[in-house]
């Protein structure tokens, strides 16, 4: 036989057999697994199961105040944009164990900051484990749950089961009192037999949206007391009827924590190793139900803010801000009242009162305290079970402003503006 031949041969005789050894490990595999007595089925391979789902939201906006067409030659400017497109992940991780994982694609309209990127981009909003124990302990349906990761804050989440996030923020997180995620660790203690629950926070401070800039931490805690939750009784939107009190204490390091030549700080290179304050606190109270779900809040912010350059010539000074928010809202679904057969009409109307600054100090504002009011009135309509569409009007105005100093006191613009909103979630 051919010496070339026969070599080729035996090489395809070696092929031919790691081919079939590779066939069969999987079925000498099953056969080394124990099987059930009296079955010959193979083993049941448990997979955890998934959760996915998500929204995602967007509008077509029109603005109609006399500064946006200003801007553009006296025409009215308009766009479409995707508002935001949340895909949530949930998952076992053992006995009651989870983990939640939602990204967020968003768009930076901030055009300071958009110089990389002006498209949308893709981050985490959630991302964190949780244990739930101690189950009934507190009465029929209690337990407590830890989280570690980027989790919610104390309340922004809790608002958004009452007004519908895709109409726009939350009243505190529009006007900036804290963001709706931050990293952290959290406690959520269920109370039993519906009476509501307590939530806890211990985050970075600056949200999920930026870095930890400083070393100090903030704390919040809300309670949400549903008095009628257990009396099956009573019509569900009584039932539904919820109150909130929640604070939240942080602090924010100062622009002069790392010293320099020159400063007079106590610390090493003069630096002000002090934190200043960034203390929040507030009542909300809301009904929720398809009928109606609506919501009124009272809320207050106390920061501090530095003036001067911590130096002998100009020393840092520490003033104390204080600012109160005012806001209501209801989304209605009228043609159910007066009859049974659900209905797609929805009516929305909200409004939000904010004063940056009850006591102002400076001069320019004597005699006044501006505020700034938002007005959004509309109507929806769901074209099925998942997908929603709203057209409203909103409207931004500054009033109680001093008269015009200089470029440094200057009431803002009025802004107004005929939206379009979308919502579809699966």
């Amino acid at each position: 036989m051919n010496t070339r031949f026969a070599s080729a041969l035996r090489r395809q005789r070696a092929n031919a057999a790691v081919l079939a050894a590779l066939a069969i490990m999987p079925a000498l595999a099953l056969a080394q697994q124990p099987q059930p007595q009296g079955s010959s089925a193979a083993p049941t391979v448990v997979t955890p199961s998934l959760d996915l789902s998500g929204v995602v939201f967007g509008s077509y906006t029109y603005r109609t105040d006399s500064a946006g067409k200003a801007a553009f030659g006296g025409t009215n400017p308009n766009q479409f944009t995707v508002d935001r497109a949340y895909i949530n992940f949930r998952m076992p991780a053992g006995e009651n164990g989870s983990i939640r994982i939602t990204t967020e694609v968003f768009q930076n309209t901030n055009a300071a900051q958009n110089s990389y990127y002006q498209g949308w981009a893709l981050r985490l909003k959630y991302a964190y484990a949780q244990y739930t124990g101690l189950k009934e302990t507190f009465g029929t349906g209690s337990g407590v749950t830890g989280r570690f990761g980027i989790l919610h804050t104390v309340v922004i989440d809790h608002q958004e089961q009452f007004w519908p996030r895709y109409l726009g923020q939350t009243a505190v997180e529009r006007n900036g009192f804290f963001s709706s995620a931050d990293g952290g660790a959290a406690a959520l203690v269920t109370l039993g037999n519906k009476m509501g629950e307590v939530y806890t926070t211990i985050t970075n401070g600056p949200g999920y949206s930026s870095y930890d800039k400083d070393r100090f931490k903030d704390y919040a805690a809300r309670l949400t007391f549903t008095p009628f939750g257990s009396q099956s009784s009573l019509n569900p939107i009584i039932r539904s009827f919820a109150i909130s009190p929640w604070i939240y204490k942080g602090q924010v390091g100062s622009s002069f924590a790392g010293g320099g030549a020159g400063q007079i700080g106590p610390g090493t290179n003069g630096a002000i190793t002090d934190g200043m304050k960034r203390d929040r606190y507030g009542l909300f109270a809301g009904i929720r139900d398809r009928k109606i779900s609506a919501g009124a809040e009272w809320a207050q912010r106390i920061d501090d803010g530095e003036t001067g350059s911590n130096t002998a010539a100009a020393p840092r000074v520490v003033r104390d801000s204080t600012g109160r928010l005012v806001d209501a809202f209801i989304v209605a679904r009228p043609l159910e009242w007066v009859n049974s057969s659900p209905s797609a009409l929805s009516l929305i109307a909200r409004f939000d009162r904010f004063t940056p600054n009850t006591s102002p100090s400076s001069a320019n504002y004597a005699g006044t305290t501006p505020t700034i009011n938002f007005v959004d009135l509309g109507g929806s309509w769901d074209l099925n079970q998942r997908i929603t569409l709203a057209l409203d009007w909103q409207k931004q105005s500054g009033t109680n402003y001093p008269a015009p100093v200089g470029t440094n006191v200057r009431a803002p613009a009025d802004a107004s503006s005929i939206v379009l909103h979308f919502q579809a979630t699966f």
